[in-house]
């Protein structure tokens, strides 16, 4: 496109149907695709492939794409979103999720597809080692945590979000309709109750790892980091 660096995504999906239908809707969007059709060296079609981001399935033949994941990491920093499958357990997923930007379940929506691959390009292209710091914190997007005086603390995916949305609205109140809204696509009961979970647990984790910012309850308004 005109004036767009044309972002290219590597496709790691091992049935036919499925990558031919992901490459149609990525090309239609605008990207360049590339796909791996060849299961016997994966790790090296990926790394050769070197695309702006990689949507990688976790059930593949030969290696796992939970193993790929950290092999590839190891190598490279590029963006990767994990596709699930909803049958699998929700602390898989979140242990999964270690080193992976994102996760979508299948069946996904292609929309939703679209929106997280936007998002995740667009913070990967925004700042550098995808990180971002404020006062003695500082969050690591790739490897979902952050770190306090020299403590790094391992994330959930929701705490994740929920940080991350913080953060980028340092000095602002980020309402509880904004929360709920990032969520839930991540997780299959999030109602009102496990949001208030979601912050107390975080509340805990920077108290725990020396942190100086802390997130305000706002009444009726939402929550602030300050």
């Amino acid at each position: 496109k005109e004036g767009n660096h044309m972002n290219k995504i590597c496709i790691v999906e091992d049935d036919p149907a499925l990558r031919a239908n992901l490459s149609e809707l990525l090309t239609n969007a605008g990207y360049g695709v590339v796909a791996v059709t060849d299961f016997g060296n994966t790790l090296n079609e990926i790394l050769s492939a070197d695309a702006d981001l990689v949507l990688l399935d976790i059930t593949l033949p030969g290696e796992n794409g939970e193993l790929l994941l950290h092999k590839f990491r190891a190598k490279k920093s590029t963006p990767v979103i994990m596709v699930t499958s909803r049958t699998m357990e929700t602390d898989e997923v979140i242990s999964m999720s270690y080193g992976a930007d994102d996760y979508i379940t299948k069946p996904y929506n292609p929309t939703i597809l679209l929106l997280r691959i936007s998002a995740v390009l667009k913070r990967s292209q925004g700042d550098s080692g995808a990180a971002s710091s404020y006062l003695n914190l500082s969050l690591n997007y790739s490897r979902g945590s952050f770190v306090c005086d020299g403590n790094e603390v391992s994330l959930t995916k929701n705490e994740m979000l929920i940080m991350r949305l913080l953060m980028e609205k340092q000095g602002q109140i980020v309402t509880r309709d904004e929360l709920m809204t990032l969520l839930w696509d991540n997780a299959e009961y999030l109602n009102d109750n496990a949001l208030t979970v979601n912050i107390s647990r975080l509340r805990t984790k920077l108290a725990d790892s020396g942190c100086e910012a802390t997130i305000e309850t706002r009444k009726k308004q939402g929550y602030m980091l300050i």
